[in-house]
C-alpha cells in the first residue's frame, strides 16, 4: 500500500519578520522531519508575512524575502517542503517554492488574485499561468494557493487531469463569522468532484484588523474530512494518506481517460516536475492514521469563535506592536467590560490597567460595577474623577456659551476629557490604549471622536451590540465562575453624559437598529429593500442618515478586529464627501 505522510504547517507570521518568519520555518520542517514526513506544506506567504501590503513596491524587500528563501531550501534536507513567498523575474508573484533535499525544484505562481472585500491583490502581484504536479515520494502532488481552490474549473482541475493524487492549496484566509463551514462545503465539493486528497492549510494569527482561524483540512476524494487542526493556535498536523486508492479508484472511472486528450490549457499550462520515486521509510514514528475516526475535537460554536478571534486578534496586535501593557477606559459599562475581558484572556490580567474616569453623571452603580469586573479579571483599576476638569473646561466656555442650553457640546466634552487623560497615561507609560467602541456605534456615529474614539486598537469594532451581550454571557460560562457581573448584562446601555441618559434616547433599540445596519452596511439593501422587510420608514431613514453622515468619523477610528462578514474600512469605503441619499 502506496502511502504519503503530510504535514501542515498551522504557522503564525508577522508581516516583515523575514528572520523570525524564516526561523519558524525551519523549525516546522525539522519537525515534519522527525516525524517522518514526505512533505510538509507552510501557508500564503507565510515568508513575507501576509498581507505585505505595500511592503511589496520595496524591492529590497522582494530580495530579501528570496535570501531567506535560499536559507530554508538550504535546511530542508531529507524531506520536501512547500514555502508561500514572494516570486519575482520582470514583475511580482505570490507565489509556492517546491523544496526538495536542499534544492528549490520548483515554483508555483497563484493564478487567481482576489481584488474584493479585504484582498487587493490585483494591486500587487501579476497571475501565474502554469498548474504544475511534482511528484514526490512516488506521488502526483498539485500544488496552488488560496483562490485557486475556489474555482471549479481551476487548477486543480488541470492537475487532477495531469495525473495529481493530491493537491496540496496553501492560504492566508482572514476569519470571519460563519465562514468555515463555507469553506468546508467548497472544499469537499472539490475534493469530491476530482476524487483525490484536498489538504488546505492555513495561517493563524492577528493581522491589523485580520485574524487568520487556522483550521487546516485534510479531505478524502469521497469529500469526508479526515484531519483537521485547532482554530486560532499553531499547530503541525500530520497525517498519512492512502494515495494509492486514488490510482485504484481512477482504474474504475473512464473520465480521467478521457480527459487527459482534453484541451485545458484556457485554464492553465499543466507540467509534470519529478521530485523523487516513492520508497518505504520503515523507521518512521507511527502516527494516527487519517481517518473520520481520529477527529477528537468538535469545531467551536459560532459565538466561541468570535471570541477566540477577539482574542487572538488583540493579543497580535499588541505584541506585534512591540506593546507591553494596555490600558482601558473602564466605565462599568457592557461594551468596556467585554473589552476588559478580552484583553485579560488574551495578555493576562497583570498586563491590563483599567481606567474608571466618573463625573457627576455616573451611577454608582456603574462604579461599583466597574470594581468588581477588576476583581474578578485580576486586573488594576485606577480611579481618576473628571469633575473638576469638567467644571473647569465649562467656566472656561461660560462666556461664549452663554445663552445657550447645555447639550450634546457638553456631554462630549467629558468624553474628550477622559480621552485625554487615557492618553495621557498611555504616553508616559507607553501603554496601547483599547477603544471600547461596538459596530453599532461606528456604524451611526454615536461615539465622540477624540473622546472615546481616542485609542490604538479597536477591539470591537466590528461587533454589533446584540453580539457584545451574546459575548458577555458567553464568557460567563468560561472557567469556575463567572467574571461579568449580571448587572452589567442586565442594565440598559448608557453613555451616562447626562442625567437618566439612556441609548434609547438618541437610537431605535438595538434590537431593531442591529438588523437595519446589517442589511444596509454588509448586505446593500435598499431603503425600499429594509422598509419592506417590516421596519418603519422613518426609522430607517434615520438609521441610513446617520450612516452615510457619519463616515469621516470612522475614517479617523483605530484599527479594528474583523468579525463581521464586512466591516468598515477594509472591506466597505465609502467616500466621505458624498451628497447620494437612497431615498
Amino acid at each position: 500500500m502506496r502511502t504519503f505522510r503530510l504535514a501542515m504547517a498551522q504557522v503564525n507570521a508577522t508581516v516583515g519578520d523575514l528572520d523570525g518568519n524564516a526561523e519558524r520555518i525551519i523549525s516546522g520542517i525539522q519537525d515534519a522531519r522527525d516525524l517522518g514526513a514526505d512533505l510538509i506544506a507552510f501557508p500564503e506567504l507565510a515568508l513575507p508575512g501576509y498581507p505585505p501590503e505595500d511592503l511589496l513596491l520595496k524591492p529590497q524587500f522582494i530580495r530579501e524575502n528570496h535570501d531567506r528563501l535560499r536559507i530554508i531550501a538550504a535546511e530542508c534536507k531529507g524531506i520536501a517542503a512547500i514555502v508561500g513567498f514572494i516570486d519575482s523575474d520582470s514583475d511580482i508573484y505570490n507565489a509556492a517554492a517546491v523544496i526538495n533535499d536542499g534544492e528549490i525544484v520548483g515554483t508555483y505562481r497563484k493564478m487567481y488574485l482576489p481584488n474584493y472585500g479585504v484582498f487587493d491583490e490585483d494591486r500587487y502581484f501579476a497571475a501565474g499561468t502554469d498548474c504544475p504536479v511534482y511528484i514526490i515520494n512516488g506521488t502526483p502532488v498539485g500544488v496552488n494557493i488560496c483562490e485557486d481552490i475556489w474555482y471549479a474549473t481551476g487548477p486543480a482541475v488541470v492537475q487532477r487531469a495531469a495525473g495529481a493524487e493530491l493537491i496540496v492549496n496553501i492560504n492566508g484566509s482572514p476569519f470571519h463569522a460563519g465562514k468555515r463551514a463555507f469553506r468546508e462545503k467548497m472544499l469537499a465539493t472539490r475534493a469530491s468532484d476530482n476524487g483525490l486528497f484536498v489538504a488546505y492549510v492555513n495561517l493563524v494569527g492577528g493581522q491589523d484588523e485580520l485574524v487568520f482561524d487556522g483550521g487546516s483540512l485534510i479531505f478524502a476524494p469521497d469529500g469526508e474530512i479526515i484531519a483537521e487542526a485547532a482554530q486560532f493556535e499553531e499547530q503541525l498536523l500530520v497525517a498519512d494518506l492512502e494515495v494509492e486508492s486514488v490510482f485504484r479508484s481512477r482504474l474504475r472511472d473512464p473520465r480521467t481517460r478521457k480527459e487527459r486528450g482534453a484541451d485545458l490549457t484556457h485554464i492553465g499550462r499543466p507540467a509534470s516536475v519529478a521530485v523523487s520515486d516513492y520508497s518505504e521509510n520503515p523507521d518512521r514514528p507511527d502516527i494516527v492514521s487519517a481517518d473520520k475516526s481520529s477527529l477528537t475535537e468538535e469545531p467551536l460554536s459560532d459565538t466561541s469563535e468570535v471570541y477566540a478571534a477577539l482574542t487572538l486578534g488583540t493579543r497580535d496586535y499588541v505584541r506585534k506592536c512591540g506593546f507591553g501593557k494596555v490600558l482601558i477606559a473602564l466605565s462599568g459599562g457592557i461594551d468596556s467590560t467585554l473589552v476588559a475581558a478580552v484583553a485579560a484572556d488574551a495578555l493576562g490580567g497583570e498586563n491590563v490597567v483599567g481606567i474608571a474616569m466618573p463625573s457627576r453623571f455616573s451611577s454608582e452603580g456603574s462604579v461599583l460595577d466597574a470594581t468588581a469586573l477588576a476583581e474578578n479579571l485580576g486586573i488594576e483599576l485606577w480611579t481618576i474623577p473628571i469633575e473638576d476638569a469638567f467644571s473647569a473646561y465649562l467656566q472656561t466656555l461660560a462666556h461664549r456659551f452663554e445663552g445657550t442650553e447645555s447639550g450634546v457640546a457638553e456631554e462630549n466634552m467629558q468624553s474628550r476629557i477622559r480621552g485625554n487623560l487615557i492618553m495621557a497615561v498611555s504616553n508616559k507609560f507607553n501603554w496601547l490604549v483599547l477603544t471600547t467602541g461596538n459596530k453599532s456605534e461606528m456604524a451611526t456615529g454615536y461615539a465622540t471622536i477624540y473622546g472615546d474614539m481616542a485609542g490604538g486598537y479597536a477591539v470591537i469594532k466590528d461587533v454589533p451590540k446584540q453580539l457584545v451581550y451574546e459575548l458577555c454571557r458567553y464568557r460567563n460560562t468560561i472557567g469556575n465562575s463567572p467574571v461579568i457581573p449580571q448587572s452589567v448584562i442586565d442594565k440598559p446601555p448608557s453613555a451616562e453624559l447626562r442625567p437618566d441618559q439612556k441609548d434609547e434616547d438618541s437610537l431605535p433599540p438595538y434590537s431593531i437598529l442591529d438588523p437595519i445596519l446589517k442589511a444596509y452596511v454588509e448586505d446593500d439593501f435598499s431603503f425600499d429593500d429594509i422598509v419592506a422587510m417590516g421596519y418603519d420608514s422613518d426609522t430607517v431613514k434615520q438609521i441610513i442618515t446617520l450612516v452615510d453622515r457619519n463616515e469621516y468619523k470612522r475614517r479617523q477610528s483605530p484599527p479594528g478586529i474583523k468579525i463581521t462578514p464586512r466591516n468598515f474600512g477594509r472591506d466597505r469605503r465609502m467616500p466621505i464627501a458624498n451628497r447620494y441619499r437612497p431615498f
